[in-house]
């Protein structure tokens, strides 16, 4: 397997356990660990963040553009900046999906490869 392909299948996998590891059957959506942790004040939100920040730091790895680097960096930062108010960041982390968003730059990026 090539270096972009195990850096694809960590980022997929990622990005499966903060956003969708468990269906919420009332809703019906997908949430992960990102909603999960989130609930914990502070820490949650900055832990989940740290998980973000590896995701670009993979996609730096991979030769992403300054501007791909900066708009995933702005997704993890409203992300974390929302998601930290209580209640309403919890909210906020059902829909706002930053490691999805970001997982569609990456691969985006290595289509083009």
């Amino acid at each position: 397997m090539s270096p972009h392909n195990r850096a694809r299948a960590r980022i997929v996998a990622l990005e499966h356990l903060l956003e969708g590891l468990i269906k919420l059957p009332l809703i019906g959506r997908r949430v992960g660990l990102d909603a999960i942790i989130g609930l914990a004040p502070g820490l949650g939100d900055a832990a989940t963040a740290a998980l973000g920040l590896y995701l670009i730091w993979e996609a730096r790895n991979l030769g992403a553009s300054r501007g791909t680097l900066l708009r995933m960096l702005a997704n993890v930062g409203v992300d974390t900046a929302i998601g930290s108010v209580p209640i309403a960041g919890d909210l906020f982390d059902l829909f706002f999906r930053s490691n999805s968003r970001n997982l569609k730059l990456v691969k985006r990026l290595l289509d083009q490869r």
